[in-house]
């Protein structure tokens, strides 16, 4: 099939906009998606120390959002700031990258876009492009939109590369909301292929696990796929294998918070448990991620697995659902092995095993 890209733009128009900037007052505005699906709230930020909260606190989240997020907020590390020179911007540039870096610890694209954008700095006052504060704001600025630009353009070639996985009538299975909410766009990562597919007329439909503790899937990824008429359904973690099981699903797709140069996929807690299901059905599995959420470095004992509160598990929205001071284990991501794994999709192309030597040829990294 051939696709005109600027064609297939125009019929893509989310309606949630998760991640604004304000450019006459440099603030960043997101939308608290703790609140979803029964309030739509912007939190206004100013300093990367509540950015940073806010990503701990999953205001925002998402591996792309995240990324986006923290590069905004190193813009605004120095937009209102008192610092006076270059070399006193670059030294709250690096004390931002730190707190931003410690907001979660797995998202690959976190410590990505803050490296990226401390660097364009740096190169920045290094070869004159900028010469003052001022300057150096402007240059942040444009960074960090191009950092949104670029993901914006990326989910869209996954979802054209993505759309050869998906025939008229499909139904897809994914995992905690990998949509426009995680990435910031509108558009997703897992969900891309399903929404170029709407865009051009395919019938093709979701199904959604809820997706506990933070019910991501049943808040937001049902809630932002309805907004946008795409049919979804809506079923309990529990229910994943009955319906791979009952010939219901005819692919797995889901986001990934870090992908590793073997293969091995971390995105959200229950992932592992659809990979292997799926592998055992025959059920082809995807992960489908930008190149940003590559960590070609790092061994699968280097990556630390978040865990989260307790109390995010014995409750739900503040009302208790176990016994008061049980003892709880909360990781928040798991990770798939590369067996389990059909084939990676990102803006560059579809990446097939075996992985270790593929991944770093497809994306052009060494």
């Amino acid at each position: 099939m051939r696709i005109n890209i600027e064609e297939l733009k125009s019929k893509i128009k989310p309606k949630l906009r998760p991640i604004i900037w304000r450019d006459e007052d440099n603030t960043l505005i997101l939308l608290d998606q703790r609140k979803l699906p029964f309030e739509e709230v912007y939190v206004e930020l100013r300093d990367p120390a509540s950015t940073a909260d806010a990503i701990k606190q999953m205001i925002v989240r998402g591996a792309p959002a995240i990324g986006i997020t923290a590069a905004y907020g190193m813009v605004l590390a120095i937009a209102h700031s008192n610092v006076s020179t270059l070399d006193e911007a670059l030294r709250e540039l690096a004390r931002a990258r730190e707190i931003l870096n410690a907001a979660r610890p797995t998202a690959q694209n976190l410590f990505w876009a803050t490296e990226r954008m401390y660097n364009r700095a740096r190169d920045a006052v290094n070869d004159g492009e900028a010469k003052n504060v001022k300057e150096l704001v402007e240059v942040l600025r444009r960074e960090a939109k191009a950092i949104f630009d670029e993901e914006f353009n990326a989910e869209l070639m996954m979802g054209i590369y993505g759309l050869e996985k998906i025939n008229e009538g499909d139904v897809i299975l994914t995992q905690c909301n990998a949509g426009g909410l995680a990435t910031g766009t509108g558009i997703g990562t897992a969900t891309a292929p399903v929404r170029v597919a709407h865009a051009l007329g395919i019938r093709v439909s979701v199904i959604a696990p809820e997706t506990r503790p933070w019910l991501q899937g049943a808040r937001l990824t049902v809630y932002e796929l309805m907004a946008d008429g795409i049919p979804v359904t809506l079923i309990t973690d529990t229910a994943v294998g009955y319906v791979m099981y009952k010939g219901m699903v005819n692919s797995v797709m889901v986001g990934a918070d870090r992908i590793l140069k073997d293969g091995h996929v971390y995105n959200k807690i229950g992932t592992f448990k659809e990979a292997v299901i799926a592998h055992e059905l025959g059920i082809p599995f995807y992960a489908i991620a930008p190149s940003s959420t590559f960590d070609l470095k790092s061994r699968v004992e280097d990556v630390k697995i978040e865990e989260r509160d307790p109390d995010e598990v014995r409750k739900i929205r503040g009302v208790p659902i176990a016994p008061e001071g049980v003892p709880v284990f909360n990781p928040v991501f798991d990770v798939t092995p590369p067996k389990y794994v059909t084939a990676l999709i990102t803006e560059k192309g579809i990446i097939y095993p075996p992985f270790d030597k593929n991944i770093p040829r497809v994306l052009g990294i060494t």
